[in-house]
C-alpha cells in the first residue's frame, strides 16, 4: 500500500469518506480502513459466502466495519484510496450485501486486514 488508506466497495465513484480518528468508517456503497504505509506489505483477504470448508476470516482479529454495502453491478473494488492500487472481484449479482472488515491492529498498524461477504439481502 502506497497510501494509508484502504478503501473497499462498489465500482461507482468513491466519495469523501473522513476517519478522523476512528478504524475505518462506511457509507451504503464504500468502506475506507487505516492501514499501514509503505513499513511491509499489507495482506487482504477475501472471503465470499459460501465458505470454503477450512478457510475463514482469522476469529483473533477485530470487526472495524459490519453492515450492508450496495455493489451497483455485482464487484467488489479493493485498494487504496489514490487507485494506484485496486483489485476488481465478482461477487455475484448486483444489490446489497452484508460486509465484515476485520483488522489484526486497529488504526494506524493494521497489517492484515479480512474482508467476509455475505449472501445478497
Amino acid at each position: 500500500m502506497n497510501h494509508p488508506v484502504l478503501a473497499l466497495g462498489s465500482t461507482d465513484w468513491l466519495p469523501v469518506l473522513g476517519l478522523r480518528d476512528e478504524a475505518a468508517v462506511g457509507c451504503d456503497t464504500h468502506v475506507v480502513v487505516r492501514v499501514q504505509a509503505q513499513a511491509r506489505l499489507v495482506k487482504v483477504r477475501l472471503f465470499t459466502q459460501p465458505l470454503d470448508e477450512g478457510t475463514g476470516p482469522d476469529p483473533s482479529f477485530t470487526t472495524v466495519f459490519e453492515g450492508p454495502l450496495s455493489l451497483a453491478d455485482g464487484r467488489l473494488v479493493i485498494g487504496d484510496v489514490m487507485g494506484v492500487t485496486r483489485f476488481v472481484s465478482l461477487i455475484g449479482e448486483a444489490g446489497r450485501r452484508r460486509i465484515r472488515v476485520a483488522v489484526d491492529e486497529p488504526g494506524r498498524n493494521a497489517a492484515a486486514v479480512d474482508i467476509s461477504v455475505g449472501p445478497k439481502l
